[in-house]
């Protein structure tokens, strides 16, 4: 799977004036990707404490369904929480059940945060009575835990030691019940469509309609721009070499029967 061109989430002090404003230098974000390994896989059996503090794997929190992995700062006051409100109203409106059809979880990348940090972000950005809410788990783990996952992910990271805070790609991640990723796909402007495909294609056969399957036919995955386009242009080419093998075969299969009536 190629790298995602998505925004990146530099989660630093925004007021901060001067060269106060960040500690990280251009060779530190170049580094920041989202880039899967094609047929990635997510260590399953990896363990995390969930916002509950409750011991869980990553197993667990999938819980063989298809599942969209948002990565956080928990302590991020940027556009860390706006990413997850992004992605459950894009979930919200692409008409599959939580609970299931999907999952969601946020899996935090700072090893410092704890269980209460992870409550303090689904208080501030996720309706608790909400179906997708009952749906969401929110994951903390330490060092080797989120490293595994992350370089699974293909998921590249800064740290900004001078703020505490992680520059990292806003990416949203379905996977399937097997913790393959199937889809990366870029949080601003998430379309609700695109969300809905990635899942059911997650789902193998399991989640959406015979209509979800017919438009993932119709539709192709644009890994650089992290969102589905519609392959009219190929199916139109398909189309039309088609008609003119069957054309050509047409005027060959005349050609010889009118060889065959002619007298000798």
């Amino acid at each position: 799977m190629s790298s995602v061109l998505i925004p990146l989430l530099i989660c630093a002090p925004l007021a901060a004036p001067g060269p106060a404003r960040a500690g990280l230098i251009d060779a530190d974000v170049r580094k920041v990707e989202a880039a899967p390994a094609p047929d990635a896989v997510l260590p399953l059996d990896v363990g995390f404490i969930d916002e509950s503090g409750r011991p869980v794997t990553l197993r667990n929190a999938i819980g063989g369904l298809p599942s969209v992995l948002v990565f956080a700062d928990y302590t991020c006051r940027t556009l860390c929480g706006p990413i997850l409100e992004f992605t459950v109203a894009g979930l919200a409106k692409t008409g599959l059940r939580p609970g299931a059809d999907f999952h969601l979880v946020a899996l935090g990348i700072d090893p410092k945060d704890k269980p209460a940090a992870a409550q303090a972000m689904r208080a501030r950005h996720l309706d608790a009575g909400s179906p997708i809410g009952a749906a969401t788990v929110f994951l903390t783990g330490s060092n080797a835990a989120v490293r595994d996952v992350t370089q699974a992910a293909g998921l590249r990271y800064s740290y900004d030691a001078e703020h505490d805070q992680y520059a990292h790609p806003a990416a949203v991640y379905v996977v399937d019940a097997k913790g393959r990723v199937r889809r990366v796909l870029s949080p601003l402007g998430l379309d609700a469509a695109d969300l809905r495909l990635a899942i059911v294609d997650a789902g193998r056969g399991t989640v959406g309609t015979l209509a979800d399957r017919i438009h993932l036919l119709c539709y192709g995955y644009d890994p650089v721009k992290g969102v589905y386009t519609e392959r009219i242009t190929s199916m139109l080419a398909v189309a039309a070499v088609i008609t003119l093998v069957v054309m050509l075969g047409g005027i060959s299969l005349m050609a010889r029967r009118e060889r065959r009536s002619l007298p000798p």
